[in-house]
């Protein structure tokens, strides 16, 4: 990741398969941020556990904040 003031880190809080989409929680903050399938760095099938850490970039979405540059840490 570069060294970017909008990477922030956080563990998945729950992600669906079917739906494609889950929530984040930062380590810094008690808000939860949309991630959706399409944002996860990764070759083969996009998928995240709960639980699990994350490093990720925020960007402004429609609804609010969501993660893009999705890696697994």
């Amino acid at each position: 990741m570069s060294n970017n003031s909008n990477v922030a880190r956080g563990k998945v809080k729950w992600f669906n398969n079917e739906k494609g989409y889950g929530f984040i929680r930062r380590e810094d903050e008690v808000e939860d941020i949309f991630v959706h399938y399409s944002a996860i760095v990764a070759n083969g099938y996009k998928t995240l556990e709960e639980g699990q850490d994350v490093e990720f970039e925020l960007i402004q979405g429609d609804k609010g904040l969501q993660a893009t540059n999705v890696v697994k840490i």
